[in-house]
Protein backbone atom coordinates (compact mmCIF):
# COMPACT_ATOMS: atom_id res chain seq x y z
CA UNK A 1 0.00 0.00 0.00
CA UNK A 2 1.12 3.61 -0.97
CA UNK A 3 2.45 5.44 1.74
CA UNK A 4 0.22 8.64 2.94
CA UNK A 5 2.38 11.75 2.53
CA UNK A 6 -0.58 14.05 3.93
CA UNK A 7 -3.01 14.05 7.04
CA UNK A 8 -6.21 15.84 6.94
CA UNK A 9 -9.50 16.62 6.27
CA UNK A 10 -11.87 17.99 3.08
CA UNK A 11 -13.46 21.28 3.90
CA UNK A 12 -16.50 21.15 2.48
CA UNK A 13 -18.78 24.16 4.25
CA UNK A 14 -19.63 22.91 7.40
CA UNK A 15 -18.85 19.10 6.07
CA UNK A 16 -15.34 17.48 7.47
CA UNK A 17 -14.05 14.79 5.62
CA UNK A 18 -11.06 13.07 7.34
CA UNK A 19 -8.63 12.04 4.64
CA UNK A 20 -4.96 11.08 4.14
CA UNK A 21 -3.66 12.06 0.38
CA UNK A 22 -1.60 9.44 -1.57
CA UNK A 23 0.61 9.69 -4.37
CA UNK A 24 -2.07 9.13 -7.78
CA UNK A 25 1.21 8.08 -10.12
CA UNK A 26 4.69 6.33 -9.80
CA UNK A 27 8.04 6.73 -11.61
CA UNK A 28 8.69 3.86 -14.25
CA UNK A 29 12.11 5.41 -15.44
CA UNK A 30 15.31 3.77 -15.75
CA UNK A 31 17.26 4.87 -13.01
CA UNK A 32 21.25 5.66 -13.59
CA UNK A 33 23.98 6.19 -11.16
CA UNK A 34 27.17 8.90 -11.70
CA UNK A 35 30.85 6.23 -11.95
CA UNK A 36 34.10 7.82 -12.50
CA UNK A 37 34.74 6.88 -15.96
CA UNK A 38 38.60 5.78 -15.32
CA UNK A 39 37.67 3.52 -12.89
CA UNK A 40 34.01 3.04 -12.48
CA UNK A 41 33.81 3.98 -9.33
CA UNK A 42 30.63 6.03 -7.79
CA UNK A 43 30.63 9.60 -7.50
CA UNK A 44 29.35 10.29 -4.12
CA UNK A 45 28.13 14.36 -2.81
CA UNK A 46 28.94 15.51 0.06
CA UNK A 47 26.99 18.47 2.02
CA UNK A 48 29.88 20.73 3.80
CA UNK A 49 29.71 23.86 5.78
CA UNK A 50 30.89 26.82 3.99
CA UNK A 51 32.58 28.25 7.34
CA UNK A 52 34.40 24.98 8.45
CA UNK A 53 33.77 23.18 5.81
CA UNK A 54 33.07 20.32 7.98
CA UNK A 55 30.70 17.16 6.23
CA UNK A 56 27.37 17.43 7.39
CA UNK A 57 24.35 15.10 8.47
CA UNK A 58 20.78 15.56 7.65
CA UNK A 59 19.63 16.28 11.21
CA UNK A 60 22.44 18.94 11.30
CA UNK A 61 20.87 20.65 8.35
CA UNK A 62 18.05 22.94 8.22
CA UNK A 63 16.39 25.81 6.72
CA UNK A 64 17.27 29.64 6.08
CA UNK A 65 15.78 32.28 3.90
CA UNK A 66 18.63 34.56 2.29
CA UNK A 67 17.63 38.37 2.99
CA UNK A 68 21.48 39.35 1.54
CA UNK A 69 24.46 37.36 0.74
CA UNK A 70 25.61 37.50 4.51
CA UNK A 71 22.08 37.82 6.19
CA UNK A 72 20.21 34.87 6.45
CA UNK A 73 17.11 33.94 8.59
CA UNK A 74 16.72 30.83 9.93
CA UNK A 75 12.92 29.25 9.53
CA UNK A 76 12.35 25.97 11.86
CA UNK A 77 9.81 23.33 11.36
CA UNK A 78 8.07 24.68 14.43
CA UNK A 79 7.90 28.03 12.74
CA UNK A 80 6.19 26.77 9.76
CA UNK A 81 4.01 23.63 11.47
CA UNK A 82 2.43 27.08 13.31
CA UNK A 83 2.19 29.68 10.38
CA UNK A 84 -1.38 31.16 10.76
CA UNK A 85 -2.66 28.89 7.46
CA UNK A 86 -6.15 27.94 7.57
CA UNK A 87 -5.25 25.18 4.88
CA UNK A 88 -1.96 23.22 7.06
CA UNK A 89 -4.16 20.23 7.51
CA UNK A 90 -7.15 21.07 5.52
CA UNK A 91 -8.15 20.79 2.15
CA UNK A 92 -10.40 23.92 1.47
CA UNK A 93 -13.21 23.70 -1.10
CA UNK A 94 -13.50 27.03 -2.42
CA UNK A 95 -15.66 26.42 -5.54
CA UNK A 96 -17.09 24.38 -8.27
CA UNK A 97 -16.79 24.51 -12.13
CA UNK A 98 -17.31 22.50 -14.79
CA UNK A 99 -13.74 20.40 -15.07
CA UNK A 100 -13.60 21.41 -19.09
CA UNK A 101 -13.24 24.80 -17.98
CA UNK A 102 -9.90 24.69 -16.79
CA UNK A 103 -7.12 24.95 -19.23
CA UNK A 104 -4.67 22.12 -19.38
CA UNK A 105 -1.53 23.99 -19.24
CA UNK A 106 -2.94 24.57 -16.18
CA UNK A 107 -1.90 21.36 -14.64
CA UNK A 108 1.09 19.10 -13.78
CA UNK A 109 1.80 20.37 -9.98
CA UNK A 110 0.97 16.94 -8.88
CA UNK A 111 -1.56 14.44 -9.21
CA UNK A 112 -2.66 12.45 -5.68
CA UNK A 113 -5.40 10.52 -4.23
CA UNK A 114 -7.40 11.38 -1.35
CA UNK A 115 -8.53 7.95 0.71
CA UNK A 116 -11.06 8.21 3.07
CA UNK A 117 -9.58 7.93 7.30
CA UNK A 118 -11.55 6.15 9.43
CA UNK A 119 -15.21 4.67 9.31
CA UNK A 120 -16.58 8.74 10.39
CA UNK A 121 -15.58 9.92 6.87
CA UNK A 122 -16.78 7.03 4.75
CA UNK A 123 -20.06 8.51 4.57
CA UNK A 124 -19.06 12.11 3.49
CA UNK A 125 -16.51 11.10 1.18
CA UNK A 126 -19.08 9.15 -0.43
CA UNK A 127 -21.75 12.05 -0.41
CA UNK A 128 -19.13 14.36 -2.39
CA UNK A 129 -17.82 11.99 -4.86
CA UNK A 130 -21.65 11.29 -5.57
CA UNK A 131 -22.34 15.22 -5.66
CA UNK A 132 -19.62 15.99 -7.88
CA UNK A 133 -20.62 12.64 -10.48
CA UNK A 134 -24.15 13.83 -10.72
CA UNK A 135 -23.18 17.26 -11.50
CA UNK A 136 -20.28 16.99 -13.53
CA UNK A 137 -18.40 19.61 -11.92
CA UNK A 138 -14.97 19.55 -10.32
CA UNK A 139 -14.58 21.36 -6.54
CA UNK A 140 -11.49 23.89 -6.52
CA UNK A 141 -9.42 23.64 -3.55
CA UNK A 142 -6.68 25.05 -1.59
CA UNK A 143 -4.11 23.02 0.75
CA UNK A 144 -0.32 23.06 2.03
CA UNK A 145 1.48 20.79 0.79
CA UNK A 146 5.61 20.17 1.28
CA UNK A 147 6.55 23.65 2.29
CA UNK A 148 3.74 26.09 0.63
CA UNK A 149 0.01 26.59 -0.09
CA UNK A 150 -0.82 24.99 -3.21
CA UNK A 151 -4.15 24.91 -5.76
CA UNK A 152 -5.87 21.51 -7.18
CA UNK A 153 -8.91 20.33 -8.30
CA UNK A 154 -10.87 17.67 -6.15
CA UNK A 155 -12.62 15.07 -8.56
CA UNK A 156 -14.12 12.06 -8.66
CA UNK A 157 -11.86 8.90 -10.07
CA UNK A 158 -14.13 5.90 -10.03
CA UNK A 159 -15.25 5.39 -6.72
CA UNK A 160 -12.58 7.43 -5.26
CA UNK A 161 -11.55 11.58 -4.97
CA UNK A 162 -8.35 12.95 -6.30
CA UNK A 163 -6.42 15.83 -6.07
CA UNK A 164 -4.78 17.74 -9.26
CA UNK A 165 -2.47 20.36 -8.38
CA UNK A 166 -2.84 23.44 -10.86
CA UNK A 167 0.20 25.80 -11.22
CA UNK A 168 -0.93 29.68 -9.77
CA UNK A 169 -1.97 32.41 -12.40
CA UNK A 170 1.49 33.98 -12.10
CA UNK A 171 3.44 30.85 -12.97
CA UNK A 172 1.91 30.30 -16.26
CA UNK A 173 3.97 32.22 -19.12
CA UNK A 174 1.92 33.92 -21.93
CA UNK A 175 1.79 32.31 -25.27
CA UNK A 176 1.21 35.62 -27.26
CA UNK A 177 4.70 35.84 -27.99
CA UNK A 178 4.98 32.26 -29.41
CA UNK A 179 2.12 33.07 -32.13
CA UNK A 180 3.19 32.68 -35.58
CA UNK A 181 2.51 35.76 -37.86
CA UNK A 182 -0.85 35.99 -39.17
CA UNK A 183 -1.47 33.21 -42.32
CA UNK A 184 -4.26 32.86 -44.49
CA UNK A 185 -5.68 29.10 -44.27
CA UNK A 186 -8.24 27.87 -46.86
CA UNK A 187 -11.91 26.29 -45.53
CA UNK A 188 -10.61 23.14 -48.04
CA UNK A 189 -7.15 22.76 -46.20
CA UNK A 190 -9.27 23.02 -43.01
CA UNK A 191 -11.89 20.44 -43.79
CA UNK A 192 -9.21 17.63 -44.85
CA UNK A 193 -7.38 18.41 -41.04
CA UNK A 194 -10.91 18.21 -39.64
CA UNK A 195 -11.32 14.31 -42.02
CA UNK A 196 -7.81 14.08 -40.43
CA UNK A 197 -8.98 14.31 -37.01
CA UNK A 198 -11.88 12.17 -37.30
CA UNK A 199 -10.06 9.13 -38.63
CA UNK A 200 -7.37 8.85 -36.12
CA UNK A 201 -10.28 9.51 -33.43
CA UNK A 202 -10.92 7.59 -30.31
CA UNK A 203 -13.08 7.25 -27.43
CA UNK A 204 -10.47 6.56 -24.49
CA UNK A 205 -7.57 6.38 -24.28
CA UNK A 206 -7.16 2.16 -23.57
CA UNK A 207 -8.64 1.99 -27.15
CA UNK A 208 -4.87 3.14 -28.53
CA UNK A 209 -3.94 -0.01 -27.19
CA UNK A 210 -0.49 -1.06 -27.87
CA UNK A 211 0.12 2.35 -29.19
CA UNK A 212 0.75 3.62 -25.76
CA UNK A 213 3.64 1.79 -25.06
CA UNK A 214 6.95 2.99 -24.04
CA UNK A 215 9.28 1.78 -26.54
CA UNK A 216 11.83 4.24 -25.36
CA UNK A 217 12.62 2.23 -22.09
CA UNK A 218 12.00 -1.19 -23.92
CA UNK A 219 14.69 -0.63 -26.43
CA UNK A 220 17.37 1.38 -23.55
CA UNK A 221 16.44 -2.11 -21.17
CA UNK A 222 18.07 -4.05 -23.83
CA UNK A 223 20.83 -2.22 -24.21
CA UNK A 224 21.54 -2.59 -20.61
CA UNK A 225 20.71 -6.49 -20.97
CA UNK A 226 22.70 -6.86 -23.88
CA UNK A 227 25.80 -4.94 -21.84
CA UNK A 228 25.46 -7.17 -19.03
CA UNK A 229 25.51 -10.40 -21.10
CA UNK A 230 28.23 -8.95 -23.02
CA UNK A 231 26.62 -8.56 -26.96
CA UNK A 232 25.46 -6.93 -29.29
CA UNK A 233 21.98 -5.11 -28.78
CA UNK A 234 19.78 -6.47 -30.62
CA UNK A 235 19.39 -4.48 -34.35
CA UNK A 236 15.98 -2.66 -34.80
CA UNK A 237 13.95 -4.21 -37.71
CA UNK A 238 13.79 -1.03 -39.87
CA UNK A 239 14.39 2.45 -39.85
CA UNK A 240 11.95 5.73 -39.49
CA UNK A 241 12.11 7.69 -42.68
CA UNK A 242 13.51 11.25 -42.15
CA UNK A 243 10.52 13.53 -42.10
CA UNK A 244 10.50 15.57 -45.24
CA UNK A 245 9.07 19.10 -46.04
CA UNK A 246 5.26 19.77 -46.50
CA UNK A 247 5.53 20.90 -50.60
CA UNK A 248 2.01 19.92 -51.01
CA UNK A 249 -0.41 20.07 -47.96
CA UNK A 250 -3.94 18.77 -49.04
CA UNK A 251 -1.59 15.62 -50.52
CA UNK A 252 -0.06 15.47 -47.53
CA UNK A 253 -3.34 15.59 -45.68
CA UNK A 254 -5.23 13.31 -47.93
CA UNK A 255 -2.28 10.73 -47.69
CA UNK A 256 -2.69 11.19 -43.89
CA UNK A 257 -5.82 10.11 -44.03
CA UNK A 258 -5.48 6.88 -46.33
CA UNK A 259 -2.64 5.95 -44.29
CA UNK A 260 -5.01 6.44 -40.91
CA UNK A 261 -8.01 4.26 -42.17
CA UNK A 262 -5.53 1.63 -43.62
CA UNK A 263 -4.33 1.39 -40.49
CA UNK A 264 -7.64 1.06 -38.89
CA UNK A 265 -8.54 -1.86 -41.26
CA UNK A 266 -11.23 0.80 -43.25
CA UNK A 267 -9.29 1.06 -46.02
CA UNK A 268 -7.80 -2.20 -47.97
CA UNK A 269 -3.89 -1.74 -49.08
CA UNK A 270 -3.78 0.40 -51.96
CA UNK A 271 -7.01 1.28 -51.75
CA UNK A 272 -8.13 5.28 -52.64
CA UNK A 273 -9.55 7.48 -49.54
CA UNK A 274 -10.30 10.80 -50.14
CA UNK A 275 -11.06 14.04 -48.20
CA UNK A 276 -13.13 15.39 -50.88
CA UNK A 277 -12.85 15.48 -54.89
CA UNK A 278 -9.29 16.96 -55.91
CA UNK A 279 -7.28 15.41 -58.72
CA UNK A 280 -5.10 12.63 -58.07
CA UNK A 281 -1.90 12.86 -56.00
CA UNK A 282 1.09 13.19 -58.18
CA UNK A 283 3.79 10.10 -58.53
CA UNK A 284 6.43 11.84 -56.21
CA UNK A 285 4.08 12.92 -53.19
CA UNK A 286 3.30 8.73 -53.50
CA UNK A 287 6.78 7.70 -53.46
CA UNK A 288 6.35 10.10 -50.19
CA UNK A 289 4.26 8.33 -49.07
CA UNK A 290 5.45 4.85 -49.07
CA UNK A 291 8.91 5.84 -47.94
CA UNK A 292 7.69 7.55 -44.76
CA UNK A 293 5.84 4.73 -43.52
CA UNK A 294 7.03 3.56 -40.26
CA UNK A 295 8.43 0.15 -39.76
CA UNK A 296 6.56 -1.52 -36.43
CA UNK A 297 8.66 -1.62 -33.08
CA UNK A 298 10.40 -4.69 -32.36
CA UNK A 299 9.14 -6.10 -29.12
CA UNK A 300 11.80 -7.09 -26.97
CA UNK A 301 11.71 -9.43 -23.77
CA UNK A 302 12.18 -6.72 -20.79
CA UNK A 303 8.09 -5.43 -19.74
CA UNK A 304 5.89 -3.64 -21.39
CA UNK A 305 5.58 -0.44 -20.25
CA UNK A 306 2.14 1.87 -20.66
CA UNK A 307 1.18 5.41 -20.21
CA UNK A 308 -1.00 5.59 -17.64
CA UNK A 309 -4.51 8.50 -18.44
Amino acid sequence: MPRAMWNGAISFGLVTVPITLENAVESHDVAFRQVHLEDGGRVRYQKRCSLDDEVLTEDEIGKAYEVTKDELIPVTEEDLSGMPLPTARAVEVVAFIAADSVDPVSFGAGDYYARPKGNVSNKPYTLLRQALTRTEKVAVVKYALRGRERLGLLRPVGDALSIQGLHWGDEIRSPAELAPPETDVSEQEIEGALALMESMAVEHLDDLGDTLTDHYTEALLEVISAKAEHREPAAPEGEEAPAAPVVDLMAALEASVAKAKEARGETPAGGEATVHEMPKPKKKAAAKKTSAKKAPAKKTASGRRRKSA
